[in-house]
């Protein structure tokens, strides 16, 4: 039988010893050090446990070795434990599926062999999402549903780099499926409670739940290393199931683990998905958009803390990015409405759209915000490329990036209209910043020579001689400073 120890009872006879010790009359304390030492300790043991007796907070009096909490306090603000999870469950089961493939044996091995995997139902009428590698080989693919029915499937279309395969069902019976509900996995954070459900060894509509453990998680398989990390248990089986949230909406595809750890798994994000779908179920397979544009890659500061949007380095001619008025020097802060803080978000977006696809840009100018639409186009092969970026002497490969003292833009300056050319920005790491300009100098003359506008600095940029230094006369504020820029 199990010792039960009560606190109180205990807590009590200790006091009535500090207190008995405390008032037990002794020798002279010249006898016996302890004597004055005894007393002095057992009183403040019992000054201690009257506090605790009183409910007094553990923050106050000398003697706190902890917090607690008062009682009646909410404690941490926002946080609402979950109690059950099966409401979540039993809402969202019947849109995962079980998908069973017969396929080749790999390594020149004959016969046929069966796989297992998951996904989910996308829309009502048989679109289903699973991952790439459970369907990359199959010749025949299977797709059984919560209730027991079981439908024939083809692949609809598939992407090797992001993992991800769409299915279509066919067979009698259909009828409407029930289709889950996609989320927003730019929302999610982490410590976010997750759920996951497949087909793990066989075993149907396994359930697993923790949280999310990491975001943007690199593995080094692609350009689109962009994983959701779970400790929600994920097996073999489990590929291309859903992962939920506590809304019961799609966060992730299930899709990859390490086997030499245990509650290490990872996802594709939903918001990848999305943006991937609707490229294969038009074309099969991920057909890049392309842009036309050269970034400077300074997406991280080197204290590694603060992402900045990618800077334009140069656009290539006849572009979209050229057709729609893209400039070097701008920085491109968002594609169609989602925030991007480095050369490799923006590449994920703009590669996940199907050439002919229209996309909203948001760019900032200096310190103006604009947006602009470009259609994007297939990329095209690399020796096509390399003749469309035009290598002339212009402020681009200096690093300013130049603009018109108008008077709509001198007058908020306190400038002079056409008096010379607002420099409003500076790439990172060219001559120009190494020699010290900034966004908002005026450059007033190039090699000795006035210039009024942007056109009037590209034309003396133009004339000077490969390799010679550049000479700018430069307003700053009140000042009027020379700048020696090397090229």
């Amino acid at each position: 039988m199990a010792r039960r120890v009560s606190c109180l009872p205990v807590s009590a006879r200790l006091l009535s010893v500090c207190l008995a010790l405390a008032l037990t009359p002794g020798v002279a304390a010249a006898d016996n050090p302890l004597d004055s030492w005894l007393p002095a300790r057992a009183r403040e043991h019992a000054a201690w446990f009257a506090a605790q007796a009183a409910g007094t907070d553990g923050q106050t009096g000398a003697l706190s070795l902890w917090r607690e909490r008062a009682e009646g306090d909410p404690g941490i603000p926002d946080f609402v434990p979950p109690s059950s999870l099966a409401p979540l469950i039993r809402a969202v089961e019947a849109g995962v599926v079980n998908i069973t493939t017969v396929g080749p044996r790999g390594s020149g091995m004959e016969g046929l062999k069966r796989a297992t995997g998951s996904g989910f139902v996308l829309t009502p009428d048989g679109l289903v999402v699973t991952n790439n590698h459970v369907v990359a080989s199959a010749q025949q693919i299977a797709v059984r549903l919560a209730d027991g029915r079981e439908f024939a499937a083809s692949v609809v279309g598939r992407d090797a780099s992001t993992d991800v395969a769409l299915l279509r069902l066919s067979g009698v019976g259909m009828g409407q499926l029930p289709a889950l509900y996609l989320g927003d996995s730019d929302q999610m954070a982490v410590g976010d409670w997750v759920v996951a459900i497949g087909n793990p060894f066989g075993l149907d509509h396994s359930v697993s739940h923790g949280m999310i453990s990491a975001k943007e998680r690199v593995l080094g398989v692609g350009q689109f290393d962009d994983f959701i990390q779970t400790d929600a248990l994920i097996n073999p089986g489990n590929s291309g199931g859903p992962l939920f949230n506590m809304k019961g909406e799609v966060v992730g595809v299930n899709t990859a683990i390490i086997s030499q750890g245990q509650g290490i798994g990872f996802a594709v994000p939903i918001n990848l998905v999305k943006e991937l779908l609707p490229n294969l179920r038009e074309n099969g397979k991920l057909e890049r958009g392309w842009l036309g544009v050269v970034i400077n890659d300074d997406g991280i500061h080197a204290n590694g803390a603060e992402r900045r949007a990618p800077l334009v380095k140069d656009v290539y001619q006849g572009s979209p990015a050229a057709a729609a008025g893209i400039r070097p020097g701008d920085r491109l802060v968002a594609v169609n409405g989602r925030p991007i803080g480095s050369y490799l978000q923006l590449l994920r977006k703009v590669a996940l759209l199907a050439p002919g696809t229209e996309a909203r840009l948001s760019l900032m100018r200096g310190t103006d915000t604009q947006e602009v639409t470009v259609r994007l186009v297939a990329r095209p092969a690399q020796e096509a490329t390399e003749g469309l970026i035009q290598r002339t002497t212009s402020e681009a490969e200096v690093g300013l990036v130049l603009r018109d003292l108008t008077p709509e833009v001198a007058a908020p300056l306190g400038e002079t209209a056409w008096s010379g050319a607002l420099v409003s920005g500076v790439t990172p790491r060219s001559p120009a910043e190494s020699a010290g300009l900034r966004a908002g100098d005026v450059v007033t003359e190039v090699n000795r020579r006035r210039v009024k506008d942007a056109a009037g600095v590209r034309a003396a940029l133009a004339k000077g001689s490969a390799g010679a230094s550049i000479l700018l006369r430069v307003k700053r504020g009140d000042t009027l400073q020379y700048i020696a820029v090397a090229r």
